[in-house]
């Protein structure tokens, strides 16, 4: 072949190359259900080891670079892991949070899929934003009747305790130490969440009813859903609210009567729905905050879950308090 013939081809080579990478990708796009709606349905978990807010060492930086996740995930498993170290040097708070062995603890491997060194996205400082004085009343005057009467009855304890309801039932859905996973069921005109933790159900109509009237309150909500385009977006108000209402292990936070939380469901892989929840209560907070994380599709099935603490535990605490106050009355004023 000539010097000239090579050139040629190679010139026509370059061109068809530039032509492929100049070709988009083809977007993913998500199965469709009977009913036309994109295919959230499966068993999911969102397990994982990215924190609430943003640690103050990460102040300023909103993504962890992969060499940079790599050397947190490291820190966070062997922080979390607590079976290691010696027990002769360790004091009650850390025996206490050794309960539970390894085998119990649920909190993923990874942080989330997009690398966020937080799961509190806005404010862009990746944390809570401060409460209102009126909510700063609030939340202290519930830590200080608790601390007052931790015990007078069952009614006094968390509500998780009690095994009524855990946070990570949602909204907003907010990972715990354990039992993370979730089944998603779509029918027509309803959307179905089973949180594996104490086996909770959201059931969530889609066919434009309005809320219940706000004299009826519940638990986790009133809760409407709608589609906008491929994401599932779920607003619920009609909150039950009394000092028991928290956001759960991850944060101490409160509630009232007013709060709003829209919650966002977009599948962007086989194996991925990206999480959005905002938490909108302008009694308890100085301006709405926003969390994202990442669901992960599993293929294990959800096993029954019990809790038994409501049943044995509340026995040993109740007893406990009553031979402290037994205790204290025996002793001379």
């Amino acid at each position: 072949m000539s010097y000239r013939s090579i050139a040629i081809a190679s010139v026509l080579a370059l061109a068809a190359a530039g032509a492929i990478a100049q070709t988009p990708a083809k977007a993913w796009a998500p199965a469709r259900t009977s009913d036309g709606q994109p295919d959230l349905q499966g068993t999911w978990t969102n397990a994982t080891l990215t924190p609430f807010q943003r640690p103050p060492e990460f102040a300023g930086k909103e993504f962890f670079t992969e060499q940079e996740e790599a050397a947190f995930e490291k820190t966070r498993l062997q922080q979390n892991d607590v079976e290691s170290g010696d027990d002769s040097k360790r004091g009650p708070a850390d025996l206490a949070r050794r309960a539970y062995n390894g085998a119990w603890f649920d909190r993923g491997s990874h942080g989330v899929n997009t690398r966020r060194t937080s799961l509190v996205v806005d404010p862009p400082d990746g944390r809570v934003p401060a409460m209102t004085p009126e909510g700063k009343k609030k939340f202290d005057e519930a830590h200080m009747n608790f601390a007052a009467h931790p015990a007078d009855g069952p009614e006094n304890r968390p509500l998780s305790e009690r095994c009524i309801l855990f946070p990570n039932a949602g909204p907003p859905m907010l990972p715990e130490p354990y039992n993370n996973n979730y089944q998603i069921v779509q029918s027509p005109g309803f959307v179905t969440i089973m949180a594996e933790m104490v086996h909770d159900v959201r059931v969530v109509p889609l066919d434009g009813r309005p809320h219940l009237p706000s004299s009826i309150r519940q638990w986790k909500g009133d809760s409407r859903g709608r589609w906008e385009g491929k994401t599932l977006v779920i607003d619920t108000i009609n909150f039950a609210y009394n000092d028991k209402s928290r956001f759960g292990v991850v944060y101490d936070g409160i509630t009232d009567q007013n709060l709003h939380v829209t919650e966002r469901f977009t599948r962007t892989g086989p194996n991925t729905i990206i999480y959005r929840a905002t938490v909108d209560d302008p009694t308890i907070y100085s301006k709405p905050w926003t969390i994202e994380t990442s669901l992960s599709k599993r293929q294990e099935p959800i096993y029954e879950y019990a809790c038994h603490e409501g049943n044995y535990g509340m026995f040993g605490i109740l007893s406990g308090e009553r031979a402290q106050e037994k205790t204290a009355a025996s002793k001379p004023r």
